[in-house]
């Protein structure tokens, strides 16, 4: 799942006229064009050196932060607590929350979900019978795809969320797949005694801080002589930053990415400690921007069936309105940051890690 921080400042002046829904999404779609065109001329310094102190300034801040991640229990239930009815009205049937692949010709949302996940496995190297865990597993997109075509396999998937972990298992048992396992824990807290093969973690650093901690713990999970780490992310082409709700009043760090990072696309080339980088691929950012506008379609197309699951949710008719908007204007960000400068200045990184 992703975004930049580009909407107006979540003031007593815009939010009540962004709630609304009143605003055309083409007035929309250019007040986002015109502040991520900001947000990239902020990210651009005048000489490498500038760019270089910044980048070296900010990466010392994560790894001197204490935790691994701040804010998860907000981040968990801005997204992930929600109802799964929701979002299958929104994503694909594989319920897929990120960055899908149409470039090599996907016809349907459902092709380019498929297309991702077999990206994954051509580029992890996994092979059946490899004892493989998927950090940070959504609704089991990869852990379920994963289990299925891979029968010899042990798929171990970790969620933050207990809904996820339900989801996942009912699927799992619905499709007679017995190589399921489902932990529901915080990362930052979460410790087991266990080595695998292969670790997937699809969109899940972007809520992290601490890589370096982060990846220390990941180390231990891997089998020492051929364990790897594969990792997506999204990411902006130069410089890493964070999603802030104090300083910036962000409408987007406040209502769904609050305690989030946006990586740039080397971040995790000066977090090599632990784990060394093997491979890195980028994917241009339009696959997820059409990933986005496809949700977007769908939840319009659903909108009768998901305002009494938000009235559930958010207490009243009017706040399941206030919610509707918010989320067609969270998909319009996510489409219109990934399709800015044709997908070359923010988009989607691939890195394949192992032990040193």
């Amino acid at each position: 799942m992703f975004l930049t921080d580009s909407l107006p400042k979540a003031s007593s002046v815009y939010e009540p006229i962004l709630d609304t829904g009143y605003v055309p999404d083409m007035l929309l779609r250019m007040g986002i064009r015109s502040l991520l065109a900001k947000r990239s001329a902020s990210l651009t310094y005048p000489t490498a050196s500038a760019a270089d102190q910044t980048k070296a300034a900010y990466i010392k801040l994560l790894k001197d932060r204490e935790s691994i991640a701040i804010h998860t229990k907000e981040a968990n239930e801005q997204h992930y607590e929600l109802p799964t009815e929701f979002f299958q009205l929104c994503l694909g049937e594989r319920l897929k929350y990120s960055s899908c692949l149409f470039e090599e010709g996907a016809k349907s949302l459902e092709d380019a979900e498929k297309a991702m996940l077999d990206l994954y496995c051509v580029r992890s190297g996994v092979k059946d019978g490899m004892r493989i865990l998927d950090l940070g597993c959504g609704w089991g997109s990869l852990t379920l795809y994963l289990a299925n075509k891979y029968p010899k396999s042990s798929v171990v998937g970790l969620s933050n969320s207990a809904s996820q972990r339900d989801y996942i298992l009912d699927q799992a048992k619905q499709r007679s797949l017995t190589n399921v396992t489902i932990h529901t824990a915080d990362i930052v807290e979460f410790e087991m005694d266990a080595e695998f093969d292969r670790i997937f973690s699809i969109e899940m650093f972007e809520h992290m801080k601490n890589y370096q901690t982060l990846l220390a713990k990941v180390s231990k999970w891997l089998e020492p002589i051929n364990g790897k780490l594969f990792i997506h992310v999204f990411a902006h082409k130069s410089m890493p930053y964070d999603f802030k709700t104090d300083e910036d009043n962000s409408w987007m760090a406040k209502f769904f990415f609050t305690g989030g990072t946006m990586p740039s696309q080397d971040l995790f080339m000066w977090f090599q400690r632990d784990l060394h980088v093997v491979d890195r691929w980028t994917i241009n950012g339009q696959n997820y921007g059409k990933t986005s506008q496809e949700w977007l379609q769908r939840m319009d197309h659903n909108k009768q069936k998901i305002i009494p699951i938000f009235e559930s949710v958010y207490g009243s008719k009017e706040q399941a309105y206030v919610w509707f908007h918010r989320w067609r204007l969270f998909y319009l960000s996510v489409a219109e940051t990934f399709n800015y400068n044709d997908g070359e200045e923010w988009f989607v990184v691939n890195y394949l890690l192992e032990r040193k």
